[in-house]
């Protein structure tokens, strides 16, 4: 099983006062010998400044440290097509409030032919991917 990881699950599963970390450690637990997870560095940029002032900068350390050491985890680096792509949709929607991170993730998971997200926000879902575990943040 392919993932794309999206802040929201990183933060529930390092942020033990995350409403989302009992759902989101316990998902990873079952499926970490089954699953490839990708995720980007812009999406780690926003987890580790969330993790850094909510949870501390040892915190914030492990997580990355943890996802660098993990096999089954993947870290795209947003290049300058993805960002182009990203940016027009960030402008096109006016509709939406989505954070310009997450339009870099989702041209990325169109990009890698991704359909789920690991995530516990509800943007993914509006623009047309399905949330893993099935939760909306």
């Amino acid at each position: 099983m392919k993932l794309f990881v999206d802040a929201s699950a990183w933060i529930g599963i390092f942020d033990s006062r995350d409403k989302y970390h009992s759902v989101a450690s316990q998902s990873l637990h079952s499926i970490r010998h089954q699953a490839h997870l990708i995720t980007s560095d812009y999406v780690f940029d926003e987890t580790l400044t969330y993790l850094l002032y909510r949870a501390g900068k040892q915190i914030a350390v492990q997580c990355m440290q943890w996802a660098i050491n993990a096999h089954f985890v993947d870290i795209f680096r947003v290049k300058e097509d993805i960002w182009q792509d990203a940016w027009e949709m960030f402008q096109q929607y006016d509709d939406k409030q989505w954070a310009f991170t997450d339009c870099t993730s989702f041209v990325l998971m169109r990009q890698h032919n991704l359909h789920r997200a690991f995530a516990f926000d509800h943007h993914f879902a509006q623009a047309g991917f399905q949330l893993w575990p099935g939760m909306d943040r």
